[in-house]
């Protein structure tokens, strides 16, 4: 079986292995899980990101953060789909928890959160929200 969203693959694994209270997890890699990992460890939501190599095939581990027990990581919800892609200009980038959590965008410079594609005046695919 094929997987037809691996973007949705790593958000759910993220989940499983946060409400499992697991310290990290791994996922199969790709160049935009990396940078979806770098976002994620910027914005503090991940304590830290490997890529690692074994056998040919490459993985990502990510490091999971708590703070007093509970996951740093409360929610994270994939908004554009293979099926139906969510696309937004720079000024109807939505404020997740009125700023408190962060919104993935897919702009042309790259993945971003949704602070710095307004300041960068970018829009782009809305790829998840975090909180």
């Amino acid at each position: 079986m094929t997987m037809t969203d691996p973007v949705a693959d790593m958000l759910t694994r993220i989940r499983n292995a946060c409400s499992a209270g697991h310290r990290r997890v791994d996922i199969p890699t790709s160049k935009l899980k990396v940078e979806l990992a770098r976002l994620l460890r910027d914005n503090h939501y991940v304590a830290d990101y490997k890529v690692m190599n074994e056998g040919g095939r490459g993985y990502l581990r990510l490091y999971l953060k708590y703070h007093n027990e509970l996951p740093v990581i409360r929610e994270l919800k994939k908004v554009s789909t293979p099926g139906l892609r969510r696309y937004v200009k720079s000024r109807e980038i939505p404020r997740v928890k009125n700023g408190l959590g962060m919104a993935i965008v897919s702009t042309p410079k790259g993945l971003m959160s949704d602070r710095d594609a307004r300041t960068a005046n970018l829009g782009g695919e809305l790829v998840a929200y975090v909180w």
